[in-house]
């Protein structure tokens, strides 16, 4: 009787313990309004290899830029994919879309990449430098940055095309 009484009495703790700690994630990830890189504010310059090894700058260049920080591991981030690999494949011609994987090797991302037919690029955030200059506190979070590099779109959580066509669209008649 007293072994049962304490498996269920942890039972319960580990359950209290996991919604405290998703309250405390959502908490921290509804503030990103209150501070971080907002709409509105300059975009952070950066460069970053991608998972070819080659360097990639993105800058003040009169280009509207998609940037999605996630991980291979990340369930949200693997949900949103295939609507990422859509919109990427869609916009290639007017958008620059980087996916900014954080902190995971080119070896890992590459076969991540190959094993789910994804085509876009991918930007490798190898020491979390870029993701706290953009001061991400969850993944996935996407930012799109209009041809003035102003931040225009932000959103923490998984991202549709249709989220992305809209914002795009609304930067380009704004031009």
């Amino acid at each position: 009787m007293k072994k049962s009484l304490f498996l269920i009495l942890s039972a319960l703790a580990i359950v209290l313990a996991g919604f405290w700690l998703y309250q405390d994630y959502q908490a921290e990830a509804d503030s990103i309004a209150e501070e971080g890189v907002l709409p509105g504010k300059r975009a952070p310059s950066f460069s970053l290899d991608d998972a070819n090894g080659n360097n990639v700058a993105i800058a003040e260049t009169g280009k509207i830029y998609v940037l999605n920080f996630w991980a291979t591991w990340c369930p949200p981030c693997r949900g949103e994919m295939p609507e990422l690999d859509a919109f990427a494949a869609a916009n290639s011609t007017n958008v620059n879309f980087y996916a900014i994987n954080l902190q995971e090797s080119a070896a890992e991302v590459n076969a991540f990449m190959a094993d789910n037919q994804y085509h876009f690029p991918v930007l490798l955030d190898s020491d979390g430098k870029v993701s706290k200059q953009y001061q991400v506190r969850g993944i996935p979070t996407t930012l799109i940055i209009d041809r003035k590099g102003i931040i225009q779109f932000r959103k923490t959580g998984p991202v549709t095309q249709a989220e992305l066509d809209a914002a795009v669209q609304k930067i380009m008649e704004d031009d």
